[in-house]
């Protein structure tokens, strides 16, 4: 599965409140989330996000509350993929299970710069900047979570099991 799309960066713990205002969180669906994602700090993004984009972060991204929230307007706003130095653990664990493919790879985040394109490809585990020329490598996800990111997340990857049976 690969996926491509241009940079944009940010810095060290970003955390769910930068990623979505506490006070839109009487919204629920992707979409309206996504209007409001990363305001507080780019307020540029939601206006200007495209379809496949990819966020790259600094250390601890994804930190404070555990609201699911956070990741689910980033993959409302379209971002086809999150790279940062590192993840907050609930963070972590709230995309993959809404199916939003998140990898560490600090060399990455160190060779990206805002505005790059790149390209990730989840079951080799690479990122290639097209800027450099620089080809990145990181862990590929188990076949079972590479399951619930191409089911769309975990409740339709585990429909689909139940379906099998």
């Amino acid at each position: 599965m690969a996926l491509s799309g241009q940079v944009w960066k940010y810095g060290d713990n970003v955390d769910t409140d930068a990623i979505i205002p506490a006070r839109y969180l009487n919204m629920s669906t992707a979409e309206e989330l996504a209007r409001h994602c990363m305001e507080d700090i780019d307020t540029s993004f939601a206006g200007a996000v495209q379809p496949g984009d990819i966020i790259v972060g600094g250390e601890n991204f994804g930190c404070g509350s555990s609201r699911e929230h956070a990741p689910l307007a980033i993959k409302g706003a379209g971002v086809s993929c999150v790279i940062a130095e590192s993840f907050a653990r609930i963070f972590y664990r709230n995309a993959i299970n809404i199916g939003l493919p998140i990898l560490v790879c600090p060399e990455a985040v160190a060779g990206a710069q805002q505005g790059d394109a790149l390209t990730v490809d989840l079951e080799a585990g690479t990122i290639t900047n097209a800027r450099t020329g620089e080809i990145y490598h990181t862990s590929p996800f188990p076949p079972f979570i590479m399951g619930i990111i191409q089911a769309g997340g975990l409740v339709p990857y585990t429909r689909e099991r139940l379906q099998e049976q």
